[in-house]
């Protein structure tokens, strides 16, 4: 089990990835302070670490550039959408990727094992996710749909793999925007229907002219199976 390190002074965002990811098969601690982060990479405690740039105390960048002078351990920066200058600097210092905040714990789950995989410390991802005539890799973030590449936003795939996941089962929408989005569902917030709306789209109607994906309203969301 690989053990993930989350740095980050965000308690709600650190709990809500901690769940997913150990959920995922990971092992996870968390810590908001930067002198604890260093002794864990240093006495090789973790096999990664997720750092957030935006730290009280010690920054990120800093906190990456004092982990790197005593381990090659790798490490994912969580990094504010659109700021490519503490993206680009914590590149050149070493980092091993990036992820912008908000992020989807899919994709965060996806991009640790990528990296991991490149530093020779996890087998290659096998997992194939099947709901009917839908395939999903969560590896590598691509989809099939009757046999052909379905050409998914990476929210949208976020989404389809939540549901495939509980395929025949409702998914509260507050559990899915947890799964996806990695935060708790706000009053009046209609992203999950936004984007459910367009994945239904690409999927086409059933025989019956009803939707592949079906609503309760004000519940959630199902993923109905092949008859």
């Amino acid at each position: 089990m690989e053990k993930v390190l989350l740095v980050d002074d965000d308690t709600e965002l650190t709990t809500l990835l901690k769940e997913y990811l150990e959920e995922e098969g990971f092992s996870v601690v968390t810590t908001e302070d930067g002198r604890t982060a260093i002794g864990l990479a240093a006495a090789n405690a973790v096999d990664i670490v997720v750092l957030d740039i935006m730290m009280p105390k010690m920054n990120g960048i800093e906190l990456l550039q004092r982990i790197r002078r005593t381990s090659p351990v790798p490490i994912l920066m969580l990094t504010a959408k659109g700021d490519d200058a503490d993206r680009i600097a914590g590149l050149n210092l070493g980092a091993d990727d990036y992820v912008p905040k908000p992020c989807s714990p899919g994709e965060l789950a996806a991009r640790l094992r990528a990296i991991l995989r490149r530093a020779g410390r996890l087998a290659p991802a096998l997992e194939v996710l099947r709901a009917g005539d839908l395939v999903l890799h969560p590896s590598s973030r691509t989809a099939e749909w009757r046999g052909k590449p379905l050409d998914l936003t990476g929210t949208e795939f976020s989404l389809l793999e939540v549901l495939a996941r509980s395929v025949g089962q409702l998914v509260p929408k507050q559990e899915i925007s947890r799964r996806a989005f990695g935060r708790a569902l706000t009053p009046f917030d209609r992203r999950i229907d936004v984007h459910i709306s367009s994945v239904r789209q690409k999927l086409g109607a059933r025989e019956d002219g009803q939707s592949w994906i079906q609503s309760v309203r004000g519940q959630g969301y199902q993923l109905v199976q092949d008859r």
